[in-house]
Formats: C-alpha cells, structure tokens, sequence
C-alpha cells in the first residue's frame, strides 16, 4: 500500500509525538533548573540570616564586655552593683533627656 495520504498521515503523527517529547524534555529540565534555583535561594537566605544572628549576637556581647558584667551576673554576686546599674541608667537617660531638649529647643530657632 503506497497511499500518500497515509503516508502524511503517519509523518503528521510522528511530528507531533517526537515534537511533544521535546517540549515535556524541556519542560522537565526548566521545572527541575527552576527548582535547584529555588533550593540555592533559599540556601542562601537561610545561611544570611544566621550571619546577621551571630554578627548581632557578637555586637551585643561585645557592647554587653564593654559596659561590664550583665545585669544577671551583677543580681547574683552583689545587689549593690544592681542598684549602681540603675542609677547609672538613671544618669544616662537624665543626660539624653537634656540633649534632646537642647536639639527641640535649637531646632525652633
């Protein structure tokens, strides 16, 4: 049977299975790129936000070195530094008070 219609019929239906094979292929391959792109993101994310948590965390107990003892080491050993502490806050706060009114007061002028 030398039918040319069937023939292109045949030809027509090859096309179109090889065709959609390639487009599940790449298809597959943009899913599976999109998905490794999606896990090195999220890789990456995870691995800045635990560098920015430790940096914080050394800053803070740098900051905490410099002023001395944290409050729970002075409560446990001597109350009296406790209070010290507070009046020292105290102190700061009353200074930062009177800046802050000094910079109002020169901004109006």
């Amino acid at each position: 049977m030398n039918n040319p219609l069937v023939h292109a019929f045949f030809v027509g239906r090859a096309l179109s299975e090889a065709l959609y094979e390639q487009a599940e292929k790449l298809l597959t391959n943009a899913l599976s790129e999109l998905g490794k792109l999606d896990a090195e993101l999220r890789q990456q994310l995870h691995q800045f936000t635990t560098q920015v948590i430790e940096r914080a965390n050394r800053e803070e107990e740098e900051a905490m070195r410099r002023r001395g003892t944290g409050v729970a080491g002075q409560a446990s050993t001597e109350p009296a530094d406790l209070q010290a502490m507070i009046d020292d806050l105290r102190a700061e706060i009353a200074q930062l008070r009177a800046e802050l009114k000094r910079y109002r007061s020169s901004r109006t002028m």
